[in-house]
C-alpha cells in the first residue's frame, strides 16, 4: 500500500462519500439502483460514481439496517427494485451532514494538518 499515492486517498474518500450521497439522492424521491447511480454522478458532478458492485451491496445494508425500504415495480417493461429513505434513513443523513461538516470546516481551519487548534477551542475529534 502506497500512502503517498493520490489515487489511494481519492479511491477511499469516493468510498465513504458513496454511502453519504447514495442516502442524499434518496432524500428527493424513491429510486432504483440505475437512477441512484446516474443521480449520485450528476450531484457530484462526477467527482463520485458508485459501480454496480459497490452500489447494490450499500443499498442492501441500509436496507437490513432499516434506513431504506425496496420495493419492485416494473419500470420501462423491467421489473426495478425501487429504494426509498426512511425516517432512520433521514436521520442518519443528518448525522452524516453533521459529520462531515466538522471534517470539512477542520480541514479549511487547517487544525488537521498543522495540529493546531482554532482561538474557538474546537478541535478535530
Amino acid at each position: 500500500m502506497d500512502y503517498t499515492d493520490r489515487a489511494y486517498w481519492n479511491g477511499l474518500i469516493k468510498m465513504s462519500l458513496s454511502k453519504f450521497f447514495i442516502l442524499c439522492v434518496l432524500q428527493t424521491r424513491p429510486m432504483h439502483g440505475y437512477e441512484i447511480t446516474r443521480a449520485v454522478e450528476r450531484t457530484t458532478n462526477g467527482c463520485c460514481s458508485p459501480a454496480e458492485g459497490t452500489i447494490y451491496p450499500v443499498l442492501r445494508e441500509f436496507e437490513q439496517g432499516g434506513y431504506v425500504t425496496a420495493h419492485t415495480e416494473v419500470v420501462q417493461g423491467r421489473q426495478r427494485k425501487i429504494y426509498a429513505i426512511t425516517a432512520r434513513g433521514r436521520a442518519a443523513f443528518q448525522v452524516a451532514v453533521e459529520a462531515w461538516m466538522e471534517v470539512t470546516q477542520c480541514l479549511v481551519r487547517n487544525e488537521c494538518v498543522t495540529g493546531e487548534t482554532a482561538a474557538s477551542g474546537t478541535g478535530c475529534r
